[in-house]
C-alpha cells in the first residue's frame, strides 16, 4: 500500500509540474519555430509522452484477450456468462442515457450558446449512418487476427468470450489451456506494473506538451460551454455513480473512489479509456476486491461501450451549437440526441478525440451544421481528459455493481 501511495503522489506531482511548466511556456508566447518548441516541447517531451501512451496501448489487445478468455472460462456455464453480460450491458446503456439526459437538462438551464447568432452556409456531406443490422453484424469477427491487428475491440471481445466458453467445455484439455492463460495474465500484469513505475515521467511529458500548446486562454472564450460540460460531468459522477454504488453495490462511494482515483488520474493524463485499461483491471482485481472473472469481463467491455463522459459532452455541445446557430431542436430532437448518442457509444474507440467524430453523427441526426464542431475544438482537449476520467469511473461503478450481484465483490 505504501508503494502504491508513493506512486500515486509521484503521478500527481508529475501532472502538476507538467501543467505548471506547460502553462508557463504558453504564457511566455514562445515561437512555434524556436528550438524550445521544436526540439524541446514538441520534440523530446512530446516523444516521451507518446512513447508512454504507445506502451500502454501495446498491452490492450493481449490483455483484453487473455483476461476475457480467462474470465469466461472460469464462469460456471453459459447461463452465468449470459447473466453477467446482460447486467453489464444494461447498466452501461442506462448510465449513458442518464448522462446525456443530464447534459441536455443542464445546458438548457445555462443556455451556453445564446446570443452568438451565427449563420451557416457551408454544406456538409457526411457518410451515411450504417443500418442497425450492419452495426450488429460488425460486432462479430470474420478474422480474429485482423480484428486484433486493427484494434477492433468489440470483435476481440466476442472472440475472447467464445474462446473462454470453449475452454470451459473442453474438460482436461481446457483446464491445461486455462492454466496457461492464467500464467500469461500474470506476465501481462507484471508488464503493467513495470509501466506504472515510469508513469510519473510519462504523465509529466503529456501534461507539459498539452498545456504548452493550448494553455488556459482558449477556455476563456468558451467559458460557459466549458463550465456547463464540467458541471454536468461532476453532477453525473457525484449523483449517478454515488447513488448506484450506495444502493446497488452497498459500499461507501467516497471510500470506493478514494481508492480508485489513481486510475482516474491515469485516464485524465492519457485521454484514453483503452490506454488506461491495464491499470483499471489491475486496480479492480488487486485493490477493489472484484473477482477476476467479473472484472476481466466488465472492464474491457466498458472501455469499449461505456462513454458517459463523451455522451455528456455531446449533449451539451449539441444544445450549444443549436443555440449558437439559432436552431430549435424541439422535444423529438432531444429524444433523437439521447438515442443517437447512447447507441454511438457502442463500439466507439476509447482513444483521444473520438468524441468529436461521434458528435458529427449526432449533429447530422438532428439537422445541425457539423461545421459547428469548430466552435468547441479549442477547449475539447482538456474536456477530453476530464470526460475520460468519468468514463473509467463508470466502468468501475458497473464492475462493482455486477460483482456484488454475483457475490464476487469483497471490498476491503
Amino acid at each position: 500500500m505504501t508503494d502504491r501511495s508513493a506512486l500515486t503522489r509521484k503521478i500527481l506531482l508529475g501532472m502538476l509540474l507538467g501543467l505548471a511548466l506547460g502553462s508557463l511556456v504558453h504564457s511566455l508566447s514562445v515561437d512555434e519555430s524556436s528550438p524550445v518548441m521544436v526540439f524541446g516541447i514538441n520534440g523530446i517531451i512530446d516523444l516521451g509522452g507518446q512513447i508512454f501512451i504507445v506502451s500502454l496501448k501495446l498491452l490492450v489487445v493481449p490483455l483484453v484477450f487473455v483476461s476475457l478468455a480467462c474470465g469466461a472460462s472460469n464462469l460456471s456455464g453459459g447461463t452465468s456468462l449470459g447473466r453477467i453480460g446482460l447486467k453489464t450491458i444494461s447498466l452501461y446503456l442506462l448510465t449513458t442515457a442518464i448522462a446525456i439526459s443530464l447534459a441536455l437538462m443542464a445546458s438548457n438551464i445555462v443556455n451556453p450558446g445564446l446570443g452568438m447568432a451565427l449563420s451557416s452556409e457551408a454544406v456538409f456531406v457526411g457518410k451515411d449512418t450504417p443500418a442497425f443490422k450492419q452495426v450488429l453484424l460488425d460486432i462479430f469477427p470474420s478474422n480474429p487476427v485482423k480484428a486484433m491487428a486493427e484494434g477492433n475491440m468489440l470483435q476481440v471481445i466476442v472472440f475472447s468470450i467464445l474462446v473462454g466458453v470453449a475452454i470451459s467445455k473442453s474438460g482436461h484439455n481446457g483446464s491445461r489451456l486455462r492454466e496457461s492463460l492464467n500464467d500469461w495474465n500474470e506476465v501481462i500484469m507484471k508488464l503493467v506494473l513495470m509501466l506504472m513505475s515510469v508513469a510519473p515521467i510519462g504523465v509529466f511529458c503529456l501534461m507539459t506538451s498539452v498545456f504548452s500548446n493550448m494553455g488556459f486562454s482558449g477556455i476563456l472564450d468558451l467559458i460557459q460551454y466549458f463550465l456547463t460540460v464540467v458541471g454536468a460531468l461532476f453532477l453525473h459522477f457525484v449523483f449517478t455513480y454515488f447513488i448506484l454504488l450506495r444502493v446497488l453495490a452497498h459500499c461507501s462511494p467516497t471510500k470506493f473512489f478514494k481508492d480508485f482515483y489513481p486510475v482516474m488520474v491515469y485516464a485524465f493524463s492519457t485521454s484514453s479509456s483503452s490506454a488506461t485499461l491495464p491499470i483499471t483491471l489491475e486496480t479492480l482485481e488487486k485493490r477493489m476486491g472484484i473477482k477476476k472473472e467479473v472484472a476481466s469481463f466488465t472492464a474491457p467491455l466498458g472501455a469499449t461501450i461505456n462513454m458517459d463522459g463523451t455522451a455528456i459532452m455531446q449533449g451539451v455541445a449539441t444544445v450549444f451549437i443549436a443555440q449558437a446557430y439559432g436552431v430549435e431542436i424541439g422535444f423529438s430532437g432531444y429524444l433523437m440526441v439521447i438515442m443517437t448518442a447512447t447507441m454511438a457509444s457502442i463500439g466507439t474507440a476509447g482513444v483521444p478525440g473520438v468524441g468529436l467524430i461521434t458528435l458529427a453523427l449526432v449533429l447530422q441526426q438532428v439537422g445541425l451544421p457539423v461545421e459547428g464542431i469548430a466552435l468547441i475544438i479549442g477547449v475539447d482537449r482538456l474536456l477530453d481528459m476530464l470526460r475520460t476520467s468519468i468514463n473509467v469511473g463508470g466502468d468501475a461503478t458497473v464492475a462493482a455493481i455486477v460483482a456484488k450481484s454475483e457475490g464476487k465483490f469483497h471490498y476491503p
